[in-house]
């Protein structure tokens, strides 16, 4: 399956997106969601992946379908791995792998 290069969506953007439409400071929704701040902020400025755990606490506080959080992360590490030089490089180098079965005599 051929996937064109695009710049994948990070959930952290969706999320500070949303804390900045609801007047949210990412210090008090970090409190309110009992996860460290320097955590939070990584998140949101793409530095860290979302977890499920943070995933459902968001859910929990704002109602984002914490489903939907994973799956923008899941394609957002999906297409980054996909765009690595180094990796499309491997990739080249990876045949497809067949079983050669031998009859028994």
């Amino acid at each position: 399956m051929e996937h064109k290069n695009f710049t994948p969506t990070h959930p952290g953007e969706v999320i500070k997106d949303e804390l900045i439409a609801r007047g949210i400071s990412q210090k008090d929704f970090a409190a309110h969601i009992g996860v460290p701040y320097t955590m939070l902020n990584d998140i949101l400025n793409e530095r860290r992946p979302l977890s499920a755990t943070v995933a459902l606490f968001i859910e929990s506080a704002l109602g984002i379908s914490a489903d939907l959080l994973m799956g923008i992360q899941s394609d957002y590490t999906m297409q980054r791995a996909r765009n690595d030089e180094k990796i499309k490089q491997k990739i080249r180098r990876v045949h497809p792998y067949t079983t050669v079965t031998a009859t028994a005599v």
